[in-house]
């Protein structure tokens, strides 16, 4: 039977697979586990994590020197600030997967005799018992354990460190927690409500590790996996349009990889040769058929605390505050994984792929609502007309900016989001649009492409489009802008026609004064410059 390129769960011998173990530093682990410390791995959801502890677990099972058990806690998210229940349910749990590896009934055993016991003795009280009677030092994985809240979470944690003395002998030599994020930025609401983070609830860590994306490296080795197994080429040129859109985030790599190979069936014919036009449709349908992974994305853009991180990189705001952001909420929407923090530079969206899902989820009622037709815009040899389109765009701006922009949740946003689900519309079904944005920019890059043919490798009409909003003088926004568009479409290349759209949004201007457009000429070129 054919492997696959697997979205679903951990991986499994029939998928394609990179070696669990290379994906961190093993001798690392190693060296903390002999030293008999507890510690951290953390990293976005479906980014591997499962699938790493699990391969960990058989190896050490595997060496012989320990015994090693994975238990996910998710379960007991259902109880919620019922820490009894909660706690039993860990227990439980942990009797289960101590069973199933050790081939044993005496980890149930053990569960019953440690019924009695409270909820805040009880986790702590059955891992005495277990390492006191177990052969071999434990090494403990929790898996989920920031899906536990309040009470529960820091009775777990608690317990787990009121036995570290008693290690080995007495208590697990080593314990791995799991999560979305380090215990360390934990903020947790008691039902009294008082508020401890998790530094102070577990506070013997000694590291934490995060688990990162795959490589450049490693995406092609995936790939190839699959070329390998079947015979179906990819050609080079998508490789890099595989790691600009995903970035290396595990469940998109494969996600892209099954699309492309499976999904879209006129390719399971393996000896099409995968070209960067299918990729381009491989994308654009997983956007618009929005898998878990991406409704897990779109449901937190509706959070408070990432929309105060977001807003601001949509907007191109570079005048926000970023003291007013608390330190807490970015490092939130880092965790998830939605944004990237990188060493002297702004933070930015992830991925391409992020990078157009969360513009256009954020205006997709809105795309619904619009009523222009793209036939409408289209010339005779299936080409957007783009200035017919930006001036029909100036009077629906004109008519409706004030009344749209105030039902976007990200209004700070609301002329760019505007404008690209207008844009968004009219290329629907027929287009793509790349988009650039962030802080420190100081502008939204926006390419569009449009192919004139409906065979892959056809002519492709590109047009660039930068976005700005007026900030001081306009004759110096044009200037920069000129300056910007140009060197934009000299990145792209091959680009038909480029264009300058500038927001004023000085409330003391009447619309006649903010609505015009002109051409310039810069460097060679001829950009349409558009105010509204």
């Amino acid at each position: 039977m054919e492997r696959f390129f697997n979205t679903a769960g951990p991986q499994t011998p029939d998928s394609y697979t990179i070696d669990p173990l290379s994906r961190f530093d093993l001798e690392d682990i190693l060296l903390m586990i002999r030293q008999k410390r507890y510690f951290v791995l953390h990293a976005p959801r479906q980014t591997g994590k499962t699938t790493c502890m699990l391969a960990l677990r058989d190896y050490l099972n595997q060496e012989g020197d320990y015994i090693a058990v994975y238990a996910n806690v998710e379960g007991g998210q259902a109880s919620r600030n019922d820490a009894q229940s909660v706690v039993k349910s860990t227990v439980d749990t942990l009797a289960v997967q101590f069973r199933s590896v050790m081939k044993s009934d005496l980890p149930l055993q053990i569960r019953d005799e440690v019924q009695q016991e409270g909820k805040d003795s009880m986790l702590a009280t059955y891992l005495h018992y277990l390492s006191e009677r177990l052969p071999k030092p434990i090494v403990l994985i929790i898996d989920e354990i920031d899906a536990l809240v309040g009470d529960s979470l820091v009775s777990i944690l608690r317990q787990i460190r009121s036995g570290y003395t008693d290690r080995p002998a007495a208590f697990p030599q080593s314990i791995i927690l799991c999560g979305v994020r380090d215990v360390r930025d934990y903020r947790i609401v008691l039902s009294n409500q008082d508020i401890i983070t998790g530094g102070s609830a577990f506070n013997i860590k000694t590291e934490s590790l995060r688990l990162g994306n795959f490589s450049k490296e490693e995406i092609h080795e995936l790939y190839m996996q699959h070329t390998r197994e079947t015979g179906q080429v990819f050609d080079e040129v998508c490789f890099p349009m595989v790691w600009d859109a995903t970035e290396g985030q595990p469940w998109l790599v494969n996600a892209l990889g099954r699309e492309v190979t499976y999904k879209m069936k006129g390719n399971r014919d393996r000896s099409v040769r995968i070209i960067p036009e299918m990729i381009d449709q491989a994308i654009e349908n997983i956007i618009y058929r929005r898998d878990t992974h991406i409704d897990i994305l779109i449901d937190k853009l509706e959070e408070p605390r990432v929309r105060r991180v977001i807003e601001p990189m949509l907007a191109n705001d570079d005048e926000v505050d970023d003291a007013l952001i608390p330190t807490d909420d970015i490092q939130y929407v880092e965790d998830m994984g939605l944004i990237k923090r990188e060493k002297g530079k702004p933070r930015r969206i992830a991925n391409g792929i992020y990078r157009e899902i969360i513009p256009r989820e954020l205006t997709w009622s809105t795309q619904d609502a619009l009523t222009q037709d793209p036939l409408w815009y289209e010339n005779p040899d299936h080409s957007i007309n783009v200035e017919k389109l930006l001036l029909d765009f100036q009077q629906f701006f004109r008519q409706n900016a004030d009344a749209w922009i105030g039902k976007f949740d990200y209004a700070e946003a609301g002329p760019q989001l505007l404008l690209q689900a207008f844009l968004q519309r009219v290329v629907n079904g027929g287009g793509y649009i790349d988009r650039e944005y962030g802080l420190g920019r100081k502008r939204t890059d926006l390419l569009i492409r449009k192919p004139l043919t409906d065979h892959y490798g056809g002519p492709v009409q590109r047009v660039v489009l930068e976005l700005k909003i007026k900030r001081g003088d306009l004759d110096k926004v044009i200037e920069k802008g000129l300056e910007q568009t140009v060197g934009y479409m000299d990145t792209v290349g091959s680009v038909d026609e480029g264009h300058l759209i500038i927001f004023d949004r000085t409330q003391e201007k009447t619309w006649d004064e903010r609505i015009w457009h002109k051409p310039y000429e810069y460097e060679g070129r001829t950009i349409v410059v558009w105010g509204m």
